[in-house]
């Protein structure tokens, strides 16, 4: 599979508890890259984005993220940050697969979409889950994006639960990813049902 893949890696409000729930928490940055198959970022694009039901972050949100309150003062909202995204992302989303290292992006996506009624445009196209098929591919179970990386022997970059970092350094990682697993995900994924409807 030669097309590119986009990266995704969403920041959010947290606190101590590191169990709350994705409809508990609120996206503070949106990190994305474009991929090539070698791992070679083509683009990347990163907005924070201003949280309404808890705007001002807990301490441990600044220590872990970086992410500090006048970032996300000046910030702008959820629907404002999506646009930024299409715009950067433009035509490039026709036939885009996007991924992430988990599931926790999408399903924040989805938890926004509910809240906000409003997405960036990628939500449309598959998704595939980037820390399952690296580890599929490696014949070991699924792990952390630092200890993958540790384990294929790549220096991690920049600064890490910083989105534009963290999309920056799993683009280390796809080469990876076996193209047949990834053909196979992109084949099986189905659209999210709309709001209302059963799933």
């Amino acid at each position: 599979m030669s097309r590119p893949i986009l990266v995704v890696d969403l920041e959010a409000t947290c606190w101590r508890d590191k169990h709350t729930a994705p409809a508990e928490k609120e996206i503070i940055e949106i990190g994305c890259a474009l991929v090539a198959s070698d791992g070679t970022v083509l683009d990347d694009f990163s907005t924070f984005v201003k949280p309404l039901l808890h705007p001002i972050l807990s301490e441990f949100c600044t220590e872990l993220t970086n992410i500090t309150q006048s970032n996300v003062d000046s910030a702008p909202g959820y629907p404002e940050a999506c646009q930024l995204v299409d715009e950067w992302l433009g035509q490039r989303v026709r036939g885009l697969v996007w991924g992430s290292w988990g599931n926790y992006d999408r399903n924040q996506l989805l938890e926004e979409k509910a809240r906000h009624c409003a997405t960036p445009e990628f939500l449309g196209v598959p998704h595939i889950n980037l820390k399952r098929l690296w580890a599929r591919s490696q014949g070991i179970p699924p792990r952390g994006m630092t200890r993958a990386l540790a384990y294929a022997g790549i220096p991690p970059e920049g600064t890490h639960h910083r989105g534009i970092d963290d999309v920056r350094n799993i683009a280390k990682l796809l080469p990876g990813i076996s193209r047949q697993l990834i053909n196979h995900a992109v084949a099986r994924w189905t659209p999210y049902p709309e709001q209302g409807e059963r799933t």
